[in-house]
């Protein structure tokens, strides 16, 4: 079974890491997902700009609405994501604790839907 890792970052806690901790952090996901993809689970995974570079569409009554900066204004935004194969949710678990984003933020684990 397929499973999305979703990570939900805290920026302000990178923000307040020194440039050698934030190097080391950036490493710590790079090998986390090199180690996945080695491991032959890896089915796709992207990192996405902070959630303030966003802008968020709405359809209201025949209107398109257009918002700068993310839907909502929380703590910890979406900041990227892993698809993985796995036997099992417990084994999507453990991927997901080995995530960096787990130290600082967490990691959503969802299956996902077989369409068709």
């Amino acid at each position: 079974m397929r499973y999305i890792l979703m990570s939900h970052v805290d920026y302000s806690a990178l923000t307040e890491m020194t440039p050698e901790v934030l190097q080391a952090t950036t490493e710590r996901f790079v090998s986390f997902t090199r180690a996945l993809a080695e491991s032959g689970v890896l089915r796709g995974a992207e990192q996405l700009h902070s959630a303030d570079t966003a802008t968020t569409v709405r359809n209201r009554q025949g209107e398109v609405l257009l918002t700068d900066g993310p839907y909502a204004d929380l703590a910890e935004s979406f900041g990227g994501f892993w698809i993985v194969e796995a036997a099992d949710l417990d084994t999507a678990l453990k991927y997901a604790a080995d995530c960096p984003a787990a130290d600082f933020g967490s990691v959503e684990v969802r299956s996902l839907a077989e369409l068709g």
